[in-house]
């Protein structure tokens, strides 16, 4: 539990693989999902004799354009540093890094915590480098293996100043980062795959202490929000003990066991002089002129923290449905689509539709429920976007229209989406040929009304003396009757005047 007296001081380093085609310095392709190893691998992965590293272009690219979505600064020039260690997954003996010309700097990212506060985490810098390989240690075995598919891959180190407060805090960060990485198309930033990894370091300020305290644990290779936000609160409460006993906790290198739920020490904590940077000396210096970084600006989307305000002025949603409609970024696309179909058809008929704007609200709303429900869960199971599907966005607009209308009942509607997500085509067409049409003529419910009426007298008597759920009863009758086609706002109108 985090103890308000001991304060919690949080960074975090946060490491995004980059979207390119290629590796960071070579050749070999950047495959993310590779099942046998060492095949994504070159003479610049694996450190042969005479092979010489050339930056990839677009990984700048990308790099700087996030820079930029963070609100960062970006400096006219930027170089690359070694970083030395010596590791099995790192065949060179260094990592090529960058210490202190980063691509970007100093900016921020805005979150909402949960009590409704804002708050801005500080960025100390955005540098990019070299992925790893990875060490795979069979049971039972006694050796290791490494497997060099991920070295290379273009990485993106986002960190934090130590600003951020509590595990709440820290989660929220990397949801708006990775929703940002998404939106600028720099990455999937998937932490179950590894596309995004987070090391949060933590230490618990004393009460009255000014500054830092003197130490920091760091703990290493997080992949899910969840756990990240676990090992914090663990980390804090742990700490917290420790400090209240008059003890400073080890610098050290933790990791996270997800079947205890607590950390494990796992090595001392390396400074800065340890890794013997020096300037990379096969890399030329990289130039931003004002020019490219006014090109690339014009290149961002509308970003999460825009949309989210756009959504809730344009549309009225709650913000659970905008929450998880910006969370989806093709979805929101979609969605936009589908509302425009939706606007062009209600200015086209002004005579048809009155209170235009509680109509139009109410359509709205509809739209954003079909797109979070029944349409992102068939989704989820073909693991496809919006635009991979046979529903377009005129079908979908089409479909809430004859749902409004009266035309289909919401049951039968669930139908009529089925076979346009399964086979595609017009809902109208879908609707005739399954039979679906709803009866909204008055006269023919009011003849099923009156021999329901007639055969069920104990229910009438019994909703006369106040009995509620007999009406319901009533009305299931009649749809019943109906075969389950009668307009239920119609059936339920016509059985109360009837019943008066």
């Amino acid at each position: 539990m985090e103890n308000a007296e001991y304060k919690p001081v949080i960074g975090l380093e946060v490491h995004i693989q980059l979207k390119t085609k290629s590796k960071m310095f070579g050749m070999a392709p950047n495959k993310l999902d590779m099942t046998e190893p060492n095949v994504n691998i070159d003479e610049v992965v694996t450190a042969q004799p005479g092979s010489l590293p050339v930056a990839n272009k677009e990984a700048i690219r990308l790099a700087a354009k996030m820079g930029l979505a963070l609100n960062c600064t970006i400096d006219e020039w930027s170089k690359f540093d070694r970083k030395h260690y010596f590791y099995p997954d790192l065949p060179k003996g260094y990592q090529i890094s960058q210490l202190d010309q980063p691509i970007a700097k100093e900016g921020w990212l805005e979150i909402t915590k949960s009590d409704g506060a804002v708050k801005k985490i500080a960025i100390q810098r955005a540098h990019l480098e070299e992925d790893a390989g990875k060490n795979i240690h069979p049971d039972g075995l006694p050796y290791s293996l490494v497997d060099y598919n991920r070295a290379g891959t273009p990485l993106l180190e986002i960190v934090t100043h130590p600003c951020i407060e509590s595990a709440e805090e820290a989660r929220k960060y990397l949801e708006e980062l990775q929703r940002i990485a998404r939106y600028v198309g720099a990455s999937d930033a998937d932490m179950e795959k590894g596309s995004m990894r987070c090391e949060p370091s933590i230490s618990v300020r004393l009460p009255g202490e000014v500054g830092l305290p003197p130490y920091k644990c760091e703990v290493k290779n997080i992949n899910s929000f969840k756990f990240v936000e676990q090992a914090i609160k663990y980390e804090i409460e742990r700490q917290t003990e420790m400090r209240k006993e008059g003890l400073v906790p080890k610098q050290v290198t933790m990791g996270w066991n997800e079947k205890l739920n607590q950390t494990v020490e796992q090595r001392s904590k390396e400074e800065a002089n340890d890794y013997r940077y020096l300037p990379e000396p096969d890399l030329p210096p990289l130039q931003f002129t004002s020019e490219y970084i006014e090109e690339l600006r014009g290149e961002l989307p509308e970003l999460p923290a825009a949309k989210r305000k756009r959504f809730r002025e344009e549309y009225g949603l709650p913000d659970a449905d905008i929450e998880n409609l910006i969370n989806w970024k093709e979805l929101t696309y979609y969605f936009e689509n589908v509302v425009s179909e939706l606007d062009a058809w209600i200015l086209s008929a002004p005579a048809e539709l009155s209170g235009k704007t509680d109509k139009r609200g109410k359509l709205i709303k509809s739209v954003a429920n079909w797109c979070l429900q029944d349409f992102s869960a068939m989704l989820n199971v073909e693991h496809k976007n919006p635009d991979e599907s046979l529903v377009t966005p005129e079908n979908l607009a089409e479909l809430v229209k004859l749902i409004d209308d009266g035309k289909i009942s919401s049951s039968a509607a669930k139908q009529v989406f089925r076979a346009m997500y399964e086979r595609g085509g017009d809902p109208s067409e879908i609707v005739g040929d399954l039979g679906l049409e709803q009866v909204s003529d008055e006269g023919a419910i009011a003849s099923v009304i009156d021999v329901v009426i007639a055969n069920n007298e104990k229910a009438v008597t019994d909703y006369k003396a106040g009995l509620e759920k007999s009406f319901g009863f009533l009305v299931g009758q009649a749809m019943k009757e109906l075969k389950g086609k009668g307009n239920p706002n119609l059936v339920n109108e016509l059985l109360r005047n009837k019943l008066k």
